[in-house]
């Protein structure tokens, strides 16, 4: 490995430990809410990932996924006042992000056939960055290119014709 490679290569024991502080973090939560669940902790790529699994309801979840993400900003306040460091870490509850995800990149992908049938730009609803991203992949992946327009939180992904 390069010293440039090394440098860029997540430091897997520091996202083992954001993970692990993070795992404490909800569990605590869980624990004060009186919300049986189970966690599981991972490493993806340059980010911690913390599920919380085996929960029949969608509270910690809100509508559109907005007490997660809530939830998940505060793990990584929680995650920073320990480590100092800003955490990117990724936090998922009942699968709802996996599931998501699957949705995002099959309308991505959709959408990217629409334009390239069309010719025209298409512009999207706002979302967040975690499913900005994952649009722009799927858009990327079907051979187009795509940005991002607007302010937080009304910032949307434009698909553009090749």
């Amino acid at each position: 490995m390069t010293e440039a490679e090394q440098e860029q290569a997540p430091d897997l024991s520091a996202l083992e430990q954001e993970g692990e502080i993070a795992a404490d973090y909800v569990e605590g939560l869980l624990d004060i809410a009186d919300i049986d669940g189970d966690i599981d902790m991972d490493v993806e790529g340059d980010r911690a990932m913390v599920s919380v699994v085996g929960l029949k309801s969608t509270e910690l979840v809100g509508p559109a996924g907005e007490v997660l993400e809530a939830l998940q900003e505060l793990t990584r306040l929680a995650v920073h006042r320990q480590t100092g460091e800003r955490s990117r870490l990724m936090l998922d509850v009942a699968g709802y992000r996996e599931r998501r995800r699957a949705e995002l990149t099959k309308l991505g992908t959709e959408i990217a056939d629409q334009v390239r049938e069309r010719g025209e730009s298409k512009a999207l609803e706002p979302m967040t960055p975690f499913e900005r991203k994952i649009v722009h992949d799927a858009v990327a992946a079907a051979g187009l290119r795509s940005e991002s327009e607007g302010e937080e939180p009304q910032r949307y992904v434009v698909v553009l014709p090749a």
